[in-house]
C-alpha cells in the first residue's frame, strides 16, 4: 500500500515539473524576444528604458522563484498529509482489531456462562418435577441432608473446577514465550490471568501421566503403597517399542507401589506408568476407561480424550492447555499427588536387581529451581512428542504466597520450555500478587 501511495505522489510531481518547464521555456522565448526588442529601443530611446526594462525582468523572475517555491512547500504539505492520514486510517484499524478480539472474548464467556445457567435451570426443573411425583434421585437426597440414617456423612459430589477470564485477563504475546499454547491460572480464585490459545487442541504427551497417577491415587488406599508388583516383559518390552522414557525397571523386577508413583512422574517412565495402570485396573485398556470417565467427572469430556497412559502419540489422545491446568488442580488437592509430583528426586526400594535402588530426579523441577520465577515452583510435570513439541504444566507460588498454574505446549526444546515458564510467571504474575 505504501509503495503505491508514494508512486502516485511520484506520477503527479513528474507532471508538475513537466508543466513547470514547459511554462518556463515559453516565459523564455517570450523574454528573449522581448530583451531583443527593448535593446534595439535602447539604441533610439537610450539608456533609461533600457534600465526599466532589466528592473522589470527582474521584479518577474522574483515572482516566478517565489510561486515555484509555493508550489513545493505545498507539494511536501499533500506528502504529509497524506502520509499523516494513511497512519491514522492503519491506528483506527489496529485498534478496531483489538477491541474486536476483546469483544468476542467476552461474547464467548457470555455465551458459556448462559450455557451453564441453563443446564443449572435444567436440573433444578428435573429436581423439582421429580420431588413432586415423589422420585427423588438418591443425590438430592444425599444433597439436603447432612447425615444419612446411619448417622454418617454422606459422600459429596466431587467438585468440578473451571476457570474464568476477568476484565485483567490478557494475551501472551511476549516474544520471550517460544511455546505456541500457553495459559496461566491464579488458583486461589480459579481466574484465568493469561492465555495463549488456551482452547485449541493439543498432544499432551507425558503431561498425561498427572491423570494417570491422580486416577490411581483415588483407587489406591496407603497401606497398597507398600505392596509389590512385577514388571514383566511386556511391560518393558512395549516401553522399548514406543519409545518411551524408563526408569529402569528389569524384566521381572519386584517394585513397590510407591515406586510405580514416583517412576511415572519424575523419569517420566513409561515402564511405571503402564505398571500402576495394570495394578490399578488390571490392563491399560481399562485403566484408560477410568481415565476418560474422570474427564468426564472434571467436565472435559468435549475437548479431551485420552487413549493411553502414557502419553504415546495418537490422533485421538487429545486435549488443551485449560484442560491440563484443570488436571492439574484437581492433582495437587490430592496429598499423595501433590507429594509426589513436587518432589526434586527419589531413590527407589532395594531389589535383588538393583540391590541399592534406582536414584530418579524431576529434571524440570531441579532446572527452574536456580531460576527467578518471582516465587517458587512446587510441582512440574513435562512431556514431549514430536507432533506436540516440548510441554509442561507447573504448579507454583509467586512472592506474595498466590498459587498459580502454569501449562505450556509448542516450544522448541526442553530448556526453552523451562525459560517459557519463568517469562510467564515473572512478565504476568500481578505485582504483590
Amino acid at each position: 500500500m505504501m509503495r503505491i501511495y508514494f508512486e502516485e505522489i511520484d506520477n503527479y510531481e513528474t507532471q508538475n515539473k513537466e508543466t513547470e518547464d514547459k511554462e518556463n521555456i515559453e516565459n523564455i522565448e517570450i523574454e528573449d524576444l522581448e530583451e531583443t526588442g527593448d535593446i534595439k529601443e535602447t539604441e533610439e530611446f537610450g539608456e533609461e528604458e533600457y534600465r526599466e526594462y532589466f528592473a522589470h525582468y527582474e521584479e518577474r523572475k522574483r515572482i516566478r522563484l517565489k510561486r515555484q517555491q509555493r508550489m513545493r512547500k505545498r507539494r511536501i504539505w499533500k506528502r504529509f498529509l497524506c502520509l499523516g492520514a494513511l497512519c491514522s486510517v492503519i491506528g483506527i484499524i489496529a485498534i478496531v482489531r483489538v477491541f474486536g478480539r476483546k469483544k468476542d472474548r467476552e461474547e464467548m464467556h457470555g455465551q458459556q456462562q448462559t450455557v451453564k445457567n441453563v443446564e443449572q435451570t435444567e436440573h433444578n426443573d428435573l429436581l423439582m418435577i421429580n420431588e413432586v411425583q415423589g422420585d427423588i434421585p438418591e443425590e438430592a437426597d444425599g444433597a439436603d441432608s447432612v447425615f444419612d440414617a446411619a448417622g454418617t456423612e454422606p459422600d459429596r459430589e466431587k467438585p468440578v473446577y473451571s476457570f474464568q477470564d476477568t476484565l485483567h485477563t490478557v494475551g501472551i504475546y511476549s516474544e520471550e514465550v517460544a511455546s505456541t499454547h500457553a495459559i496461566l491460572i491464579d488458583e486461589s480464585t480459579d481466574t484465568i490471568v493469561a492465555s495463549k490459545g488456551a482452547s485449541e487442541r493439543i498432544y499432551p504427551a507425558s503431561m498425561t501421566k498427572v491423570l494417570t497417577v491422580l486416577v490411581a491415587a483415588e483407587q489406591i488406599t496407603e497401606e497398597d503403597l507398600d505392596d509389590t508388583f512385577t514388571i514383566t516383559r511386556e511391560i518393558t518390552d512395549y516401553a522399548y517399542v514406543n519409545d518411551c522414557s524408563s526408569v529402569g525397571f528389569s524384566d521381572g523386577e519386584k517394585v513397590t507401589v510407591r515406586d510405580l508413583f514416583y517412576g511415572t512422574v519424575l523419569p517420566s517412565g513409561g515402564d511405571a506408568a503402564l505398571g500402576l495402570a495394570i495394578y490399578t485396573a488390571g490392563s491399560q485398556e481399562a485403566f484408560v476407561e477410568m481415565m476418560n470417565a474422570k474427564l468426564e467427572e472434571l467436565g472435559l469430556e468435549d475437548s479431551a480424550h485420552f487413549t493411553n497412559c502414557i502419553g504415546l502419540f495418537d490422533e485421538e489422545h487429545y486435549c488443551t492447555v485449560y484442560d491440563m491446568a484443570v488436571i492439574m488442580k484437581a492433582a495437587i488437592q490430592n496429598e499423595l499427588c501433590r507429594e509426589v509430583l513436587s518432589a526434586h528426586t527419589y531413590t527407589t526400594k532395594a531389589t535383588a536387581e538393583h540391590p541399592e535402588g534406582i536414584t530418579i530426579s524431576n529434571w524440570f523441577l531441579r532446572k527452574i529451581e536456580d531460576k527467578d520465577t518471582g516465587g517458587e515452583v512446587l510441582c512440574a510435570k513435562t512431556g514431549y512428542v514430536v507432533q506436540s513439541k516440548n510441554c509442561a504444566v507447573s504448579y507454583g507460588t509467586s512472592a506474595g504466597g498466590t498459587p498459580y498454574i502454569c501449562v505450556t505446549a509448542g516450544s522448541t526444546s526442553s530448556w526453552r520450555c523451562i525459560y517459557d515458564h519463568v517469562e510467564i510467571y515473572n512478565r504476568y504474575v500481578p505485582a504483590g500478587g
